[in-house]
């Protein structure tokens, strides 16, 4: 097992245990985490400032992808730690690597919203995934059972990262196809590789690591809003800004509550299951790193900084919110519930859809997803009694 507080020169990068018990995030993991919301708090910077500004299709385009870049090296980061982390100082230099190809993708995410110059934040991503490929290049030698399946991800990844580069030689009449090719085969490298002798993750550590990320990235939405909301406060909309902020913390307070309402660990029972839940997330921590920005807008205009109209402005946070629910809906709750929650759900992204139309948008919002707050609650405490007398434990077997 390593040790997540002592680091040793050399390590074979062997398998860990997918039963190894008390399994937690590692130092190194969380500081990975904190450097790549930088990432993300640019990214949702640049998709606030497009917003009020009224360039909404090239403001919300621009972080979609940017935040796909984001967040594709984090996943390949954050699920080869749950097979291989070591710890030794090898493996500790090149987790330091991708950060440091995180930092600087961070930099260059305003020069790709405001002049679609992708060649810095293109830089970035290739360093983080050519980090990932010295990784499973010493997979392939270290652990023989699955030398396959590491040079396959090795393979894979190592063509993808040639064909970002060279799409930055393309016409820009070509750029956005060619975005979308690369996608497509960044997320079918894994299903790919994973199809002779597959790694063996740690549920509840992938669990918690998404646990992890979800949590500070939902924390960087607060901290988005509340810049924003203390900038505009010196025009002299105190009271409208007093609840807007009251508002927003209570949207972000819901979203929380309701992502940590059941552990997730017991939903990754097999490979299948655990592609469907990793890959949708995707939506989750872009909706929820979207609501800061969302907010920051609705604060510019009630201060009358925005170039949008009061609908466009609620609607920023609508959507968001919108997809967060539609997400969680339908990777954590359909799962865990039956009844009356499962229907609450989409039924409150109707109501939140149509509560920009309403004269407090933002307030109507934040009552709504406290409302699915108590249903939720309720109707876990309906469950718990119903089977208060039978517990379950361990880690889940895939199959």
């Amino acid at each position: 097992m390593a040790d997540a507080t002592r680091s040793t020169l050399y390590r074979p990068l062997t398998s860990r245990s997918p039963d190894e018990p008390h399994r937690a995030a590692t130092p190194l993991e969380l500081f990975f985490d904190l450097c790549f919301v930088v990432a993300v708090a640019q990214a949702a910077n640049e998709l606030h400032h497009a917003v009020a500004e009224n360039h909404l299709g090239q403001g919300v385009l621009g972080f979609l992808l940017v935040f796909f870049a984001i967040w594709w090296a984090w996943v390949n980061f954050s699920w080869f730690a749950s097979a291989y982390d070591n710890d030794d100082v090898a493996y500790r230099l090149t987790t330091l690597v991708q950060i440091a190809g995180a930092l600087i993708l961070a930099a260059g995410v305003p020069r790709a919203f405001e002049h679609a110059d992708w060649k810095l934040i293109t830089l970035g991503y290739v360093v983080m995934r050519l980090a990932m490929v010295t990784q499973w290049l010493r997979v392939r030698r270290d652990d023989p059972p699955r030398r396959a399946t590491a040079t396959r991800f090795a393979v894979g990844i190592l063509l993808v990262q040639v064909g970002w580069v060279l799409r930055l030689l393309l016409p820009p009449q070509w750029g956005l196809i060619s975005f979308f090719v690369l996608v497509v085969c960044e997320l079918l490298v894994p299903l790919w590789a994973e199809r002779g002798r597959p790694t063996r993750w740690h549920p509840h550590h992938i669990a918690e690591r998404y646990s992890l990320f979800t949590l500070i990235v939902l924390g960087e939405s607060v901290l988005a809003a509340t810049v924003a909301i203390e900038s505009a406060s010196g025009t002299g909309y105190t009271t409208a800004l007093v609840w807007l902020a009251a508002a927003g913390l209570v949207i972000v307070f819901a979203m929380w509550w309701l992502y940590f309402d059941r552990p997730a660990h017991d939903l990754l029972t097999s490979f299948r299951r655990a592609f469907q839940w990793g890959y949708g997330h995707y939506f989750i921590l872009a909706s929820a790193a979207a609501v800061g920005a969302g907010l920051a807008v609705a604060a510019d205009y009630d201060t009358h900084m925005a170039h949008v109209s009061g609908v466009v402005a609620a609607y920023a946070v609508a959507v968001p919110v919108a997809v967060y629910l539609v997400s969680l809906w339908l990777l954590q709750i359909c799962p865990h519930h039956r009844g009356l929650v499962v229907y609450a759900f989409p039924g409150t992204v109707v109501l939140v859809l149509l509560a920009p139309f309403t004269p407090a948008p933002i307030q109507v919002i934040a009552v709504l997803m406290a409302a699915l707050v108590a249903v939720v609650v309720l109707a876990g405490r309906g469950v718990s009694a119903g089977t208060s007398g039978s517990r379950g434990g361990g880690v889940p077997r895939r199959r």
